[in-house]
């Protein structure tokens, strides 16, 4: 497929992306995306990570092992990473700074893009934004949500995906960023209707078949929408936007089906932190499936729940996700305490108290 010249010059990343993320071989008219919440990185996470290497290197691979062939099962996935890549002193809670091994193991794992428009984005100014989107370039993660100046803005925003013949644009934004204001050039995208409204005419001009918007929005904590999410994402969908992911509250959020087959996933909460009281203890993945014949359509969507465990094991305590769903059968394999199985389930029943009529989606453990 030849991409028109007017899309290349107005969108030069399309390019690049067509190259990274088409895959030949598979159905041109189906494409399969998942959705992860809030990758956190907290001190005693940072701390984990070094018991699980050595005294000099980070090793995450735990986190997501038992999860990963879910995200490589995708045609492309999706994370929001809520810490910077700024280096040393690497730090938790307030003003997040995590290993770039963190970054390393999300590419490995699976994920192809993450977006950074979040109220953490500058915990570390102008040096530790631009150092994560240096690392996150020379991993080969695609990003967006950021920018260092107007230019590299105009450049790569919206960002244009296209896979499996079907096009998507992705917009991101967050409500703030902890008061911290950005340093020029540097931009975040902050959520204003007015310039929202102009990202999204920009992005029909790629002639996408699919709109998405990622928004870092809503209360800390809160387990259904608020008025001022649900009149956002009217104002979104009213300008042309067929789908939102959320963000930011770090509990799971209902998930909504909207007039014309418009979805909206409130919150998908924490896919990995340290936070432990109920509901923040675990998150969501949220899978999409669009279907292009004429039109593009969503024609099937679900979630994972995933539930963060603190395994005890010889180097120390090691975090992994887990699926929430997990047959008890191999609890002594993952390590997995009668404590744990508690928390878990419990975990699980108010996830699914809180989605219900949303389709579950399991994995084999």
């Amino acid at each position: 497929m030849r991409i028109p010249k007017p899309i290349r010059q107005a969108f030069p990343a399309i390019v690049l992306l067509w190259c990274m993320l088409n895959v030949s071989g598979q159905d041109p008219a189906r494409l399969k995306l998942v959705f992860a919440g809030d990758i956190m990185g907290h001190d005693s996470q940072i701390a984990s990570a070094l018991q699980m290497g050595n005294s000099t290197t980070y090793d995450y691979h735990s986190c997501f092992m038992h999860i990963e062939p879910y995200i490589k099962n995708a045609d492309i996935a999706i994370g929001n990473l809520e810490v910077t890549l700024a280096g040393p002193p690497y730090k938790g809670y307030p003003a997040f700074s995590s290993p770039d091994q963190l970054a390393q193991q999300l590419r490995h794992s699976g994920f192809d893009i993450l977006v950074n428009a979040n109220n953490h984005a500058i915990d570390r100014r102008k040096s530790g934004l631009e150092r994560t989107l240096d690392v996150l370039d020379t991993l080969g993660l695609v990003q967006s949500g950021v920018f260092r100046d107007p230019a590299d803005r105009a450049r790569r925003y919206p960002l244009i995906v296209e896979k499996n013949g079907i096009r998507l644009a992705l917009l991101n934004y967050t409500y703030g960023t902890n008061g911290i204001r950005v340093t020029p050039p540097n931009i975040v995208n902050y959520i204003d209707t007015l310039q929202v409204r102009k990202d999204l005419q920009k992005a029909a001009t790629a002639e996408p078949d699919f709109i998405i918007a990622l928004m870092h929005w809503g209360l800390e904590y809160q387990r259904t929408e608020n008025s001022a999410q649900q009149e956002l994402a009217e104002f979104l969908f009213d300008n042309g936007t067929d789908a939102i992911i959320g963000s930011h509250p770090h509990v799971v959020q209902p998930i909504r089906m909207m007039e014309g087959n418009r979805l909206v996933a409130y919150s998908m909460g924490n896919m990995i932190s340290n936070q432990r009281k109920r509901y923040t203890d675990g998150g969501i993945l949220v899978e999409m499936t669009l279907e292009k014949s004429d039109s593009t359509r969503l024609v099937d969507y679900g979630y994972l729940p995933v539930w963060v465990h603190k395994a005890a094991t010889p180097r120390g305590t090691a975090f992994s996700l887990v699926p929430a769903a997990t047959d008890s059968i191999h609890y002594e394999s993952m390590g997995i305490t009668p404590g744990d199985a508690k928390k878990m389930k419990l975990f699980l029943e108010d996830t699914r108290n809180n989605l219900t009529g949303v389709p579950e989606r399991k994995i084999g453990k």
